[in-house]
């Protein structure tokens, strides 16, 4: 059942990815603290893990994404070169954050971000285009803020550098594709810190590889690899107001219950 449940979370992270330029994350860190807290794993590193093994899968999903959009011509890969120098700096330093905070804080701010989320997608609130894209020096510090928030909260930096690149007057499409390239470094770097860090924790549970969660893993991969790809499409195609909306209130309530 436990494996079900993860071909299904990869299949909905995979269509949010190639949608959103979310990496999926945002839905994939609540939906395994559920589950790994159901199956009885320690509390002190089950959240780790959730954000460790999230992290990994966003590298299976980020790959389709982006090549779906690379073919629709959408990267914008001067802003993703530089970012990128940032992001892989930001990440690592964001995981080591993220391990030295206790689990249930961890899942207390994870829950606060999801709510801040939710609040944005369910309102619509952007940036307007104001100023131009910055100079490489700016799109490093920027990749390293975004590579560091997003490490701790275990997504591919969607929801923070889609914003970023709209408010520099970058296009929407192009910022949802650009986005979803940053994630794969995003996910490289985090995900090793985590498996780094985590490695010599007694407490993790059999199957586990530092903190990233093996069978999860290869579940939420197997379906997420497709669906990135339907949902890049679906991205050139549709307008996603009402399941932006319907997506926020998922978030709202996840956020609600990790914060009670």
């Amino acid at each position: 059942m436990e494996f079900l449940l993860y071909l299904v979370l990869g299949a909905a992270a995979g269509v949010l990815a190639g949608l959103f330029g979310v990496g999926g994350g945002i839905i994939i860190v609540p939906v395994l603290v559920l589950s790994f807290t159901a199956q009885g794993f320690d509390v002190a590193v089950l959240t780790h893990l959730a954000v460790g093994t999230s992290l990994a899968t966003i590298v299976f999903t980020s790959i389709n994404s982006v090549l779906e959009h690379h073919r629709k011509g959408a990267v914008r890969w001067p802003i993703f070169l530089w970012m990128t120098l940032g992001i892989l700096a930001g990440a690592a330093l964001g995981s080591l954050t993220a391990a030295s905070i206790q689990g249930p804080l961890l899942q207390k701010i994870i829950g606060v971000f999801a709510i801040l989320i939710a609040i944005q997608m369910g309102l619509d609130l952007r940036p307007k285009a104001q100023r131009a894209v910055p100079g490489k020096p700016g799109l490093v510090a920027a990749g390293g803020v975004i590579g560091w928030a997003s490490a701790i909260f275990g997504i591919g930096g969607g929801s923070l550098t889609v914003p970023f690149l709209t408010w520099r007057s970058v296009p929407m499409q192009q910022a949802v594709a650009t986005s979803s390239a940053t994630g794969l470094p995003i996910a490289l770097s985090g995900a090793l810190s985590f498996i780094v860090v985590g490695w010599s924790q007694p407490q993790l549970p059999e199957g586990a590889f530092g903190f990233v969660y093996l069978p999860a893993l290869v579940g939420i991969a197997l379906t997420s690899m497709f669906f990135a790809r339907y949902g890049a499409r679906l991205a050139h195609r549709l307008s996603p107001r009402l399941l932006k909306r319907l997506f926020a209130l998922l978030l709202l309530s996840v956020g609600i219950s990790f914060l009670i």
